[in-house]
């Protein structure tokens, strides 16, 4: 399996060392081989090329099985021309590699029970949740949009679109999705406002005729807000457009208390995927053997379980187990600075991995 990663910037070359390790590990344990290859993005491509994303770093990523990321961004950059900032480095390969949904689980070690924000009873009930978000749709990429003056004062306008395909295809994300995890389906929509929000349901529904074992739920985007604070214990896989996932995988992330703890993934309709924290760059303790690696390595951990097929045979064991690791190293009391607490021991970036190699 061959696997293109792109470290970035900031603490990504550090945690992504440490993924790389845990990968290696896990290979050797189950009889697979990772090839891996190492390319340019963001603010390190800006500073050897000048622009956030490479035609070699696109070529490289094409040519592999899945993409492993650190993170992007910094600012030693944050002044140069908004057209090549390290961010755009993310969105143009998104686009590159078709990557139109965006997976974020949710889910709330219990030896981290003390982050959450919620209330112990709302916490004892379990957080295990994930929003499938359509990446390349919606008010964010719908035409027209702008800023123009009509009757003498200026007026902002966007257009929130969809076609038909697009929302046929992210549902189906969220069902495959939905039968390896508990079975659950909430669409999540404004049906009652929006008139794209009503075709999304309708289609959302069609889908579903495919999957008659998911059980299939809808509500409505601010009742969703509210009830992931109230009981998130009732979610499974949640399905969103653009605008809504983007406010509601904030939302899930933060309830768990560290977002130093969460992985993402961005698929398409084959190969390859994009596999990242979803924390940043954090630059102020780069290099410094600070950062937390865990995000980063049950990033891998989905990689191995979405990237499976009749090529590399099914993974979910290899990702189970990196997960189990990681489980078991926070048992263990060891905690890095973001998810320190009283009586555990404090570790840096190195050698919360080692635990993880030892666990596994």
């Amino acid at each position: 399996m061959k696997i293109c990663v792109m470290p970035g910037d900031g603490i990504g070359r550090e945690i992504v060392a440490q993924a790389l390790r845990v990968l290696t590990k896990v290979g050797q344990k189950y009889g697979k081989t990772f090839e891996t290859e190492e390319a340019l993005i963001g603010g390190s491509a800006i500073d050897a090329t000048g622009g956030p994303l490479p035609d070699e770093t696109v070529k490289l990523c094409k040519a592999a099985d899945a993409v492993l990321l650190g993170a992007v961004g910094g600012p030693k950059w944050d002044t140069i021309d908004p057209a090549i900032r390290p961010e755009r480095g993310l969105l143009g390969i998104r686009k590159e590699l078709g990557l139109f949904a965006n997976l974020r689980p949710a889910s709330l070690f219990p030896e981290l029970k003390h982050a959450c924000f919620l209330r112990p009873d709302i916490v004892a009930k379990g957080i295990d949740l994930l929003v499938v978000r359509e990446l390349t749709g919606g008010a964010y990429f719908g035409t027209p949009k702008g800023i123009e003056m009509r009757d003498g004062e200026r007026v902002g306008f966007n257009n929130m679109i969809y076609s038909e395909h697009e929302i046929r295809r992210i549902a189906k994300v969220g069902f495959e999705a939905a039968k390896k995890r508990r079975k659950k389906l909430c669409s999540v929509d404004k049906a009652n406002v929006l008139d794209v929000s009503r075709l999304w349901r309708e289609v959302v529904i069609e889908v579903s005729r495919d999957y008659p074992d998911i059980e299939l739920s809808h509500m409505y985007v601010d009742n969703a807000a509210m009830q992931l604070v109230r009981d998130p214990s009732q979610f499974d896989v949640i399905v969103t457009e653009n605008l809504f996932g983007d406010i509601l995988s904030d939302e899930a992330s933060v309830i768990t208390g560290s977002i130093g703890m969460l992985p993402s993934a961005s698929v398409g309709a084959g190969r390859p995927g994009l596999f990242e924290p979803i924390h940043g760059s954090a630059p102020d303790i780069a290099g410094q053997n600070k950062a937390n690696p865990l995000a980063t390595i049950l990033s891998v951990a989905m990689l191995l379980r979405y990237t499976a097929d009749e090529k590399t045979g099914d993974m979910a064991a290899e990702a189970a187990a990196i997960e189990a690791a990681v489980q078991k190293t926070l048992q263990q009391g060891l905690r890095t600075g973001d998810i320190r607490e009283e009586g555990c021991k404090l570790v840096g970036c190195v050698e919360m991995a080692d635990a993880v190699l030892a666990n596994l």
